[in-house]
């Protein structure tokens, strides 16, 4: 038997459930997982609100970190004893036990913990991502990180930094905006409601930025259209803020001449090959000290307030649970 988070129906944390499964047998080419730690996303607050439906059993969750402890027919990748750490569909990591596909799991290197890497996984492959495939950053590269502060800012933040880019980063407030700094943000523009297209215009001679990661949302995207330069990237990543009004696309161009990305963390990752390569490239960066975990942990039963904090903005880098 195993403990799980089962959603009872859309909506807030409250309708977040501690129930009771059995797990059958895995089966060819799956694994079963014991796992020690899950980290927290704000995918799973999507799915819980119903902006991503989830599928039966509706148990949220994309990654975790755990112990192989059996394996099905056909599987050569894993072996009991392993420890792995994985992400991306079939969704369900909020379990104390799960099966899952074999080719999932990414086996660990003695010295990274557990926790760190349930807490930065899923984010340093998004950042892996942005980086690396929706706009290839680079020395000289000029980038705008929106919540800088936070567990997927911070890791932009430090791996665009290790690249050579010049960091713009937003905050809500100074405590923040000394965690952004500490990343190594060059630059950071504090408050909400500050006037954030006119400091980065200030701050780039007017020229913008190359690219733009902006996971805020709401109204927020329409100002950051105007951060970038003729021909840069805003990649909208999130809307933490609530739903985007629609775009025009004479917003874009030919006059602005932006690219805008919606990309997804969740399709990058079902590409075996992408998912592999940007898998590796976390961990050696964590094993490096270029990326570095800043994660919570709070126990499996407290998830709905794991889901608040990070909701509500009061927390910053990664949270994770302990089943």
């Amino acid at each position: 038997m195993a403990t799980a988070i089962r959603l009872k129906a859309p909506g807030g944390a409250d309708q977040l459930d501690r129930v009771t499964i059995e797990l059958p047998p895995p089966q060819p080419d799956e694994i079963r997982i014991r796992q020690t730690a899950i980290g927290v996303n704000f995918i799973d607050i999507y799915q819980r609100s119903g902006l991503y439906p989830l599928p039966p059993p509706a148990i949220p969750g994309v990654e975790a970190v755990g112990v192989v402890t059996a394996v099905g027919a056909n599987v050569t990748s894993s072996r009991v004893g392993d420890r792995v750490a994985y992400a991306g569909a079939p969704v369900g990591a909020y379990v104390s036990e799960r099966n899952l596909p074999a080719w999932r799991a990414i086996n660990l290197p003695d010295p990274i913990s557990d926790a760190s890497v349930a807490s930065v996984f899923v984010k340093g492959i998004t950042a892996h991502m942005l980086l690396q495939r929706v706009h290839v950053v680079g020395p000289g590269t000029a980038v705008l990180i929106h919540s800088a502060a936070g567990g997927l800012g911070q890791l932009l933040t430090r791996w665009a930094r290790h690249l050579g880019a010049t960091v713009i980063g937003t905050v809500g407030s100074d405590i923040k905006a000394a965690i952004a700094r500490d990343a190594g943000a060059q630059h950071v523009i504090v408050g909400r409601d500050a006037d954030f297209a006119r400091a980065v215009a200030d701050l780039t001679d007017a020229r913008g930025v190359d690219v733009a990661y902006d996971g805020v949302g709401g109204n927020t995207l329409a100002k950051t259209l105007q951060c970038v330069r003729p021909f840069g990237v805003v990649a909208s990543i999130g809307q933490s803020a609530g739903a985007i009004p629609p775009i025009n696309v004479d917003d874009l161009g030919p006059r602005r001449s932006l690219m805008l990305a919606r990309p997804s963390v969740m399709a990058y990752m079902n590409d075996r090959q992408y998912y592999r390569i940007a898998a590796d490239a976390v961990l050696a960066a964590l094993q490096e000290g270029i990326l570095r975990s800043a994660g919570k942990a709070y126990r499996l039963d407290d998830v709905a307030q794991a889901h608040a904090d990070l909701e509500d903005g009061r927390s910053t880098g990664s949270l994770y649970l302990v089943p």
